[in-house]
C-alpha cells in the first residue's frame, strides 16, 4: 500500500514521463513492480539513439505490478497530463496474457488544451473486448489526483471515480455471454502515443514540441486474491472472512443513484445504444448491463 509524500520516483524517456509519489523508498516500488519500455520503433540497447521529436509511433509500458490478481477491488489515484495533451493516453488497467485474454480498462484519451479528457472503458473476455463505454468527467483530472477504483468480483465489474461508480459490467454467463473469471490477471499502467485514434479519431496528433508529458500516480492499494502456483489466496468461503466482503460486493440503492446521474450528465458514448454498429440487435450482456 502506498501513501501520499513528497518522495517521488520518476521514470522518464524524452517524450513521455511518469512519476509514482509513495512514502516508501525507490528500492521498494522497483520489489513491487516490474518497469518496462517497449517501443513500436526500431529497438536501441541506450536510450541514446532515442529521437527527440519522432514521427513515428512510440508505445510505452511504464509499469506492471508483479503480483497476479485473481478478483481484487484496486484503487490508483492519478494526475493526467495537463495542457495540450492530444494524441496521449494514459491507461490503467488488468490483463491477463495470449490471444483469449480478459482484460478491464480505463483509459484516458488527451485533448487539445481546453477541451475535456474522455474517460474510454472497455472490459474483454476470451480475447473479446468491443464493450466500449466513454465519459467526460465532472472535473480538471490534470489539476489534482483523484481515486479511480476497479471493483472484480464474480458477479459484477463497477468502474468508480472518487467513489461514484460510472459503470457496472455484470456476470452475463446466464445469457451465453462470457466473464473474466477463469484467468488471473495483473495491474498494469502505461503513458503513450497513440494519435492514429485516441483524439478525434486520429485527426489531431500529438504536438511533440509539448513533451516530456507527464502523469503522476499516488495512494495504490490493492484488496485482492493473489494467485500464485494455481491457487488462490482467499478463502473458499469469503463471506467468513470480513476482509474479502468485497468477493460478494454490489451497489447499493445510493450507488446506482448515483450511477445513473453519472451516465445521464456525463456519457458520451454506450456501445449498447448505438444501433448503427449493431443493426441486428444490440449484445446479450447489454440487456443485464443497465441502470434503467
Amino acid at each position: 500500500m502506498m501513501a501520499p509524500n513528497s518522495s517521488i520516483v520518476a521514470l522518464m524517456i524524452p517524450v513521455l514521463l511518469i512519476s509514482f509519489m509513495r512514502a516508501a523508498s525507490a528500492a521498494n516500488f522497483y520489489q513491487d513492480f516490474d518497469v518496462t519500455w517497449e517501443m513500436a520503433a526500431p529497438k536501441s540497447s541506450t536510450m541514446e539513439n532515442f529521437s527527440l521529436y519522432p514521427l513515428t509511433k512510440h508505445q510505452v509500458r511504464v509499469f506492471s505490478r508483479r503480483t497476479n490478481t485473481f478478483f481484487g477491488k484496486i484503487d490508483m489515484q492519478l494526475k493526467l497530463v495537463p495542457g495540450n495533451s492530444a494524441g496521449t493516453v494514459t491507461a490503467y488497467y488488468l490483463s491477463s496474457q495470449g490471444p483469449t485474454h480478459d482484460e478491464i480498462d480505463f483509459e484516458f484519451l488527451g485533448n487539445l488544451s481546453g477541451d475535456p479528457y474522455i474517460l474510454h472503458t472497455n472490459v474483454f473476455s476470451q480475447g473479446k473486448g468491443n464493450r466500449e463505454q466513454q465519459f467526460y468527467l465532472w472535473f480538471d483530472p490534470t489539476a489534482d489526483f483523484h481515486t479511480y477504483s476497479i471493483l472484480w468480483n464474480p458477479q459484477r465489474i463497477i468502474f468508480s471515480v472518487d467513489g461514484t461508480p460510472i459503470r457496472e459490467f455484470k456476470n452475463s454467463e446466464s445469457v451465453g455471454v462470457s466473464y473474466p473469471k477463469n484467468q488471473a490477471m495483473r495491474i498494469y499502467s502505461s503513458l503513450w502515443n497513440a494519435d492514429d485514434w485516441a483524439t478525434r479519431g486520429g485527426l489531431v496528433k500529438t504536438d511533440w514540441s509539448q513533451a516530456p508529458f507527464t502523469a503522476a500516480y499516488r495512494n495504490f492499494n490493492a484488496q485482492a486474491c493473489v494467485w500464485s502456483s494455481g491457487s488462490s489466496s482467499c478463502n473458499s468461503n469469503p463471506t467468513s472472512n470480513s476482509s474479502n466482503s468485497w468477493l460478494n460486493e454490489e451497489m447499493d440503492v445510493t450507488s446506482q443513484e448515483r450511477l445513473k446521474w453519472v451516465q445521464k450528465n456525463y456519457m458520451i458514448y454506450n456501445y449498447c445504444a448505438d444501433s448503427k454498429r449493431f443493426p441486428q440487435g444490440y449484445p446479450p450482456e447489454c440487456a443485464l448491463n443497465t441502470t434503467s
